[in-house]
């Protein structure tokens, strides 16, 4: 499936008629075969009920013994023939599932790239898991009926043409009474789709609902909100299941009429052919043969019938698709008219908040309030619409790949996928051991590597749900180091580990990155020793800048917010936990 899926590309949403047509457009080869496929049997199986009659009048009332076995042989033929076509139709159309599977699920996966950090604004994880999960599936299932539907017609048309030869009443009832099932089924057609519009916004709803409660159980544990989001839950599970059950009763009222209607069909046009043969008018061969266009005409009709109610839920679900294929990423910019990013390393300058990262040093962000600070990065990192500058050009004006390259964002809540250690550490690049033990040492993370089964080899779970809070910090610190960015900006960097941890880090990690230019936020003494300029920030934007030791002695409310532990500084200048702190990192230099 891998080469049949390379086709036309991620296609442009213009609607989801256009979207289902550019999936069969994408294999036109095999839509065409699975249809001739399901043609010829569906034609087929109105072939037996001809020879069976022609057995019957011409064979066994007679008493031609002969003239009866080839018929029976002709029968047996038709049968073996049918069956290897219905097979080669089944696989065909499993494979034009799949295909449209795979590439619904490509142009997701793009998309989603695409909008990259806009995603989370955009959509929530609830759209994209039901739409991942649910909508692939129920379009995939749409395109089935390119088979059969293009054979109903035609085996609807061969009887019809059929059943003239024999009594043109017949001929009329039946061209007639399909059109008839399918006025009768429409209008709950037009219901189902509503119903299924408003249970997917309703799913995708709860889904994100529930993305949200699982990642933030620990929080909610710890402010004891667990029961009051727990009975949220609860109550848009029973609005959705209430919804499902409007769902299922349209759809129940489709599926008893897919399987009633033909039914009665079939008995509409045994009933006249019965009379017919029991007054002369048409003989037994041809009674039988008149039942049997009939109820192999069953198939069909309910194939009509399913495949209206695929093509609504495949509307629904391509409607949602298309919509989150639209989407646009923030700054959506025309690449042509990019400017390039500064040559030489340049100063990275947030109008908003007055912050100024020179380069080659390592820069601190401290502020009572996280989210100011982790905007600040988000702005200097091209995360969010700025005014934001790199040297004398604006960052939002500079091809976006050139900032990707040289500026990282390292999140303390960036995801990790599964994979062993190595794989999780190493990104899209391939470093040596010797530069993943370098870096694995600067985010003192040899005792992860230690106590893994397997080191490196070591299998971790996705979102790194086997490790601890500070080791999967400490792993995506190692991801961070490893892309060796010219600019790295790290949010919290060590927020999730014990001191003595932490004071080593921050010696190493002003080491490892002598020379380069580094932006944490954080309002660790430890870490704040070891910078080089520390922005304070009061309500977004600079209150005062200089070093740890300026700020401590100048400024009471940083050495507030900075001071903890037992024994913090007063206002009159103690510093006891930062002398602490000092010491610890000049042990941990000298060792």
């Amino acid at each position: 499936m891998t080469e049949t899926a390379g086709g036309p590309g991620v296609p442009r949403p213009r609607g989801a008629g256009r979207y289902l047509w550019w999936l069969v457009a994408s294999q036109r080869g095999r839509v065409a075969a699975g249809a001739s496929y399901g043609s010829l049997w569906m034609v087929g199986l109105m072939l037996p009920p001809y020879v069976l009659s022609r057995a019957i009048d011409d064979g066994l009332v007679p008493g031609r013994m002969p003239v009866l076995a080839g018929w029976v042989a002709v029968l047996l033929a038709v049968g073996a023939v049918n069956a290897w076509l219905a097979v080669l139709r089944h696989r065909t159309m499993t494979r034009i599932r799949m295909d449209a599977t795979f590439r619904t699920v490509r142009a997701v996966v793009a998309q989603t790239l695409r909008l990259g950090a806009s995603l989370p604004h955009k959509v929530t994880a609830g759209e994209v898991v039901t739409i991942g999960i649910g909508d692939v599936a129920v379009i995939s299932q749409t395109l089935t009926m390119t088979g059969p539907g293009v054979g109903g017609v035609l085996a609807y048309a061969v009887v019809a043409v059929l059943l003239l030869t024999v009594s043109p009443l017949l001929a009329a009832v039946v061209l007639l009474g399909v059109p008839l099932l399918a006025v009768l089924v429409g209008p709950l057609l037009g219901r189902l789709q509503g119903a299924e519009t408003r249970y997917r916004e309703r799913q995708s709803g709860l889904a994100a609902r529930l993305t949200d409660l699982v990642g933030g159980l620990r929080v909610l544990n710890g402010l004891g909100g667990k029961e009051v989001f727990a009975d949220r839950y609860r109550r848009a599970s029973q609005a959705l299941r209430g919804e499902g059950y409007r769902v299922g009763s349209v759809t129940s009222w489709v599926q008893a009429l897919g399987v009633g209607l033909p039914t009665l069909f079939l008995a509409a046009v045994t009933w006249p052919a019965a009379r017919m043969a029991a007054q002369g008018a048409i003989t037994v061969g041809e009674l039988v043969a008149v039942y049997g266009y009939a109820a192999a005409l069953v198939v069909p009709v309910s194939f009509f019938i399913e495949g209206g109610y695929d093509l609504t839920r495949g509307l629904v679900a391509a409607r949602r698709v298309v919509r989150f294929l639209a989407l646009e990423p923030e700054r959506a910019r025309d690449a042509r008219a990019a400017r390039d990013a500064p040559g030489a390393a340049c100063v990275l300058r947030d109008p908003a908040s007055g912050v100024e990262v020179v380069p080659g040093l390592l820069t601190a962000l401290v502020t009572a309030r996280p989210a100011e600070s982790a905007a600040v990065v988000d702005r200097l990192g091209r995360f969010a619409d700025s005014a934001a500058t790199w040297g004398a050009v604006r960052l939002d004006e500079i091809a976006p790949r050139q900032v990707r390259e040289r500026i990282l964002v390292a999140d303390n809540e960036a995801d990790l996928f599964a994979g062993t250690l190595r794989e999780v550490v190493a990104g899209r690049r391939d470093p040596s051991e010797e530069a993943i033990g370098r870096a694995v040492r600067t985010a003192v993370a040899e005792d992860i590597v230690r106590g893994l089964p397997g080191g490196l080899g070591a299998p971790v779970e996705a979102q790194g749900r086997n490790l601890s809070g500070g080791q999967r910090q400490r792993l995506r610190l190692v991801r961070a180091l490893l892309a060796d960015p010219e600019v790295l900006l790290a949010v919290e960097p060590a927020s999730a580990v014990d001191a003595h941890t932490e004071a080593a880090l921050a010696t190493r990690l002003h080491t490892a990155r002598a020379g380069r230019t580094t932006v944490v936020t954080s309002t660790s003494p430890l870490l704040l020793d070891r910078a080089d300029r520390v922005y304070f920030l009061v309500d977004g934007t600079v209150a005062a800048v200089g070093s740890h030791r300026e700020l401590l002695d100048g400024q009471p409310g940083y050495r507030r917010l900075v001071a903890r532990g037992e024994g913090a500084e007063d206002d009159d200048g103690g510093t006891g936990p930062v002398g602490a702190a000092g010491q610890s990192v000049a042990e941990e230099g000298a060792r």
